[in-house]
């Protein structure tokens, strides 16, 4: 058996006498912790509405999306396991709406955070009308996504009289060729859609980048006689790399839930089908409660894992704004 040496011993005095060194938290110390509960005492039904009006109804959806329930089949509806989950990632129409899903939110992603930079680089510059140009690029970015969508669908896609099948006639003559965009080019027409939709966000984010660069960098770069490519390589894109992932992670979280584009343009025909839609049909058409909670609970995971980035990345964001 181990025994207790006169080193244990003292070790233990020690840490006693410092217990008892410890000063106790005073009256006012004490006060202000419970002034600090009364002040977050009014806010705690805030909380627990909000708690009862997010989280149950996941945790509803949750539940369900491990059940057998059809709305067509109303006696046989069961505990069937993992059985959606298993079908959300075997399926192959599934597969294919995240395939699509992926591959729209990369490409609007990127393309847009290109264009914002230039656009960016551009209205940055001192030109007259510039607040005039800077408010109607932002009008793209307010319509409404179902009104975005059916402009773009009659106005610009239609091969009748759209304005692409317009333009083509006009350079080209009346043997112009008057494809049909959304059925020739269902997934592109999407793309470019969004693509028109979210340029202004990001041109926002990045401008905003833009003008938080720090001036005495910027005027000692050109006492030194560097030029426009080494002051926007050595200078502007190092400082912008916080806002590019800003923005692709904000574009990322609300491109992945777009479902009015896929909707009105194509109603998720031609390959166009994507998580939120799928969810939708299955939802809607096949009325099958389970397999669409267990789709609903993907795509939350998705967004949840997006988020998370986001959340990092706006924290570093801040705490390097602060130094």
């Amino acid at each position: 058996m181990a025994t207790t040496t006169a080193t244990d011993l003292d070790t233990k005095a020690e840490a006693k006498a410092a217990k008892k060194k410890e000063p106790k938290p005073s009256f006012n110390e004490r006060w202000m912790d419970k002034q600090g509960w009364t002040r977050r005492f009014p806010l705690l039904p805030a909380l627990v509405f909000t708690i009862i009006l997010t989280q149950i109804p996941f945790l509803a959806t949750l539940i369900i999306s491990f059940m057998n329930w059809e709305a067509n089949y109303p006696n046989e509806i069961a505990f069937g396991t993992l059985n959606n989950y298993i079908t959300v990632f075997t399926d192959p129409a599934l597969r294919s709406s995240v395939f699509f899903t992926v591959l729209l939110t990369v490409t609007v992603v990127i393309v847009s955070l290109a264009l914002g930079l230039g656009i960016s680089l551009l209205l940055n510059r001192s030109f007259f009308g510039r607040g005039a140009v800077r408010t109607m690029m932002i009008a793209p970015f307010l319509i409404v996504p179902v009104a975005a969508a059916l402009l773009w669908k009659h106005a610009i896609y239609n091969p009748v009289y759209g304005l692409f099948n317009g333009v083509l006639t006009w350079i080209f003559g009346p043997d112009a060729p008057q494809p049909d965009w959304i059925t020739d080019f269902p997934r592109l027409a999407i793309e470019v859609q969004l693509i028109w939709t979210w340029t202004p966000f990001m041109t926002l984010i990045l401008l905003a980048g833009l003008q938080s660069r720090p001036g005495d960098i910027l005027e000692a770069a050109a006492v030194d006689g560097a030029n426009a490519w080494q002051v926007f390589a050595n200078i502007t894109m190092p400082h912008m790399r916080r806002y590019l992932e800003l923005g692709g992670l904000l574009g990322s979280i609300y491109v992945v839930q777009t479902f009015d584009t896929v909707f009105v343009m194509t109603g998720g025909a031609l390959g166009t089908a994507n998580l939120p839609y799928t969810v939708y049909e299955t939802l809607y058409s096949a009325q099958n409660y389970g397999l669409a909670s267990a789709q609903g609970v993907v795509v939350v995971i998705f967004s949840i894992a997006i988020a998370t980035f986001l959340l990092r990345t706006v924290s570093t964001l801040f705490a390097e704004e602060t130094r």
